[in-house]
């Protein structure tokens, strides 16, 4: 398991806090399952560590949103979401891994469209938390650089950008893991010189 210090530390007060007031219920709270782990086998065994100190388990969001019951159904739904979140992250980090290796291949680095900066998503995030949509924000975007310098960047653009950041807020690790594999392999000259499917531009 990774070392999360945070993450034991609040593990560690709702352990002692349960030893202490045995007859209390004691509620460990996650925003939502994939926070909790970061593969199938680490997310069961952490619910079943739970479960054996007499927590109880709750997440915030997600598919599973509530209490956790780690009987009967509960626990057979917990293990299919499990399994599907690491099928998530684990396509994430070789979607994440092929963009890298398509944009080294062009010349470039990293894995979003160009047409969107890190200050033209920063607007599109606060523009659309008030309430705008993206039709809406796109007329006042110029793109900065490249081919369409000077020009409004693309709704698909913008969309596909959108999705990157989703896909990155959701799975940072799996996308460091993506980073750190890159590199190491372009250290060492192993990059395949061909990779099934890459992040479009």
């Amino acid at each position: 398991m990774r070392v999360r210090p945070k993450f034991e530390e609040a593990l560690r007060t709702a352990r002692e806090t349960k030893t202490h007031a045995p007859h209390c219920r004691v509620i460990f709270t996650v925003y939502e399952m994939k926070r909790l782990g970061r593969d199938a086998a680490e997310l069961t065994a952490l619910a079943d560590h739970l479960a054996a100190h007499g927590l109880v388990l709750e997440m915030l969001a997600g598919p599973l949103a509530g209490i956790y019951d780690p009987t009967g159904h509960g626990q057979l739904l917990f293990a299919f979401f499990a399994a599907m979140a690491e099928t998530e992250r684990e396509n994430i980090r070789e979607s994440t891994l092929e963009g890298l290796d398509a944009a080294a291949r062009k010349g470039k680095h990293g894995g979003r469209p160009p047409v969107i900066t890190d200050d033209m998503l920063h607007t599109v995030l606060r523009r659309r938390a008030n309430g705008e949509t993206v039709e809406q924000i796109q007329p006042d975007l110029i793109t900065p650089t490249g081919r369409r310098k000077g020009q409004n960047p693309s709704l698909s653009s913008i969309y596909r950008a959108l999705a990157e950041h989703e896909k990155r807020a959701a799975y940072p690790e799996a996308v460091e893991a993506a980073q750190a594999d890159f590199t190491a392999l372009h250290r060492v000259g192993s990059i395949p010189g061909q990779m099934a499917g890459s992040i479009s531009a």
